[in-house]
């Protein structure tokens, strides 16, 4: 799925790529992903607006839109297979062949929500129902605000395990399973530690290592293993980097000793070395 450096990423090239165009046509051809408004009335709401601003909130990429006085925003959730591509008339009829809603461009490009699978979700919002939205969510990671204070007070009051905690989209915006296994690994904590047993050197070396991971793998543009690809077509390049997920079973970088892979945590994959994490 992708989390907050892949979508972070996507949301950069397009808002490089697309502000200031006009959409002009609006082409809905699998409408199961449309939430928040019928298939029928998007195009009619969407055609004739311009894009001022393409950014991030937790996993999500959002495109304000603007006609007139009124402001709108156009909501993405990739989630397992989706994701945003540009196409100037070149792209691969395969890639098409997934592409569930179309953003007709005035400069003649078009702007595909592209999802193999179609779990990924497309949403128009007004202003206040999005400020909404985004306000159940919990806070950025890479906030200058969100400093290691702030992030204990956010994990030391739960008592679940540390990662689900880290991944709960209501006290922490955009870590997902990829990178909370990786800051927990980097850090040397247990990830199915109570969080409320985190010493304070404990969270103030996690909260350094989630934001280091987190950084680090936006410069990489994220980590792709099967489905990611940023909005030009390309794959990230973090799976070179990383020291935990999808390497159980193998040795530790750090110790030496093999990795373990268990569902146990939270039901999903949880790479952990039983030797350095505590």
């Amino acid at each position: 799925m992708p989390e907050l450096p892949e979508t972070e990423t996507i949301a950069r090239d397009l808002h490089a790529m697309v502000v200031g165009r006009v959409i002009k046509r609006v082409v809905v051809s699998r409408p199961d992903v449309l939430r928040e408004i019928l298939p029928e009335e998007l195009p009619s709401s969407l055609e004739g607006t311009s894009i001022t601003r393409v950014w991030r909130r937790a996993k999500l990429i959002v495109l304000d839109l603007v006609v007139g006085d009124t402001q709108r925003h156009l909501v993405v959730q990739p989630r397992f297979t989706g994701g945003l591509l540009v196409d100037d008339g070149s792209m691969p009829e395969n890639e098409l062949t997934y592409s569930c809603v179309a953003f007709v461009l005035d400069d003649g490009r078009t702007l595909h929500y592209r999802d193999v699978r179609r779990l990924g979700t497309v949403a128009l919002m007004e202003t206040g129902r999005f400020s909404a939205y985004s306000g159940a969510l919990g806070p950025e990671p890479l906030d200058q605000t969100f400093d290691a204070t702030a992030f204990s007070g956010c994990v030391r009051s739960s008592h679940q395990p540390i990662k689900v905690v880290l991944m709960d989209q209501r006290r922490l915006a955009g870590v997902g399973n990829i990178y909370a296994n990786e800051a927990l690994w980097r850090a040397g904590i247990d990830p199915s530690r109570e969080a409320a047993s985190l010493t304070p050197p404990e969270t103030q070396r996690l909260h350094a290592e989630l934001r280091d991971v987190l950084t680090a793998s936006i410069a990489a543009r994220g980590t792709s293993f099967r489905d990611y690809r940023d909005a030009r077509g390309e794959r990230g390049t973090f799976v070179e980097q990383l020291a935990a997920y999808g390497r159980g079973g193998e040795p530790c970088t750090r110790c030496g000793r093999r990795l373990v892979v268990t569902h146990a945590v939270d039901g999903r994959s949880t790479v952990f070395c039983p030797g350095c994490q505590r």
